[in-house]
């Protein structure tokens, strides 16, 4: 092998065990071990939801929280910071409910999809909130499984082909 393939294969090889761990490490949180802000400022924020669950996360030394919630049968994950902070809000929509222009961006890219969820991801800044994007988990007509992030104005974001690992993890995660 080449000094330089040697050297390209190396780096390779760096990157990947950083990515891994720099990975988030996330665990289900009993709701009587959150921490007293992150669940208050979670009912404050939806105080007609029922609170299902909770996890914590942390990625590159920081730590958060996520709770579950659901109201009017949908699901609306919050992310929190350990002091109470909302950083992300994850709202489960139908897809009737979708803005036209996103709705018609996954049927054009999607056509003949199954949809499994679809959230609108809003991102909290102090007590701005400002929606950032769609995000739909779907199986399209050639039975992949997909994420897809479509902007207000029905622009693609991104798009993400879910392999099995992800999938068994989602599963664990029900």
């Amino acid at each position: 092998m080449s000094r330089v393939a040697k050297s390209v294969a190396g780096t390779t090889l760096a990157l990947f065990v950083l990515a891994v761990a720099a990975r988030a490490q996330e665990s289900a949180v009993p709701l009587d071990k959150l921490p007293r802000p992150v669940l208050e400022a979670a009912k404050k924020r939806f105080p007609k939801a029922e609170v299902k669950g909770a996890s914590k996360e942390t990625t590159d030394g920081k730590t958060v929280y996520e709770v579950t919630l659901k109201q009017d049968g949908k699901n609306i994950d919050v992310t929190l910071t350990p002091e109470g902070k909302i950083t992300l809000i994850e709202k489960e929509v139908a897809f009737k409910d979708l803005p036209r222009p996103v709705a018609e961006t996954l049927n054009k890219k999607y056509p003949n999809a199954k949809y499994s969820i679809i959230e609108e991801v809003i991102k909290v800044e102090g007590t701005k909130e400002t929606l950032e994007y769609y995000e739909a988990h779907l199986t399209t007509a050639d039975k992949k499984v997909m994420e897809a992030e479509v902007l207000p104005d029905g622009k693609l974001k991104g798009e993400t082909e879910v392999k099995e690992e992800k999938k068994d993890e989602k599963k664990k995660d029900k």
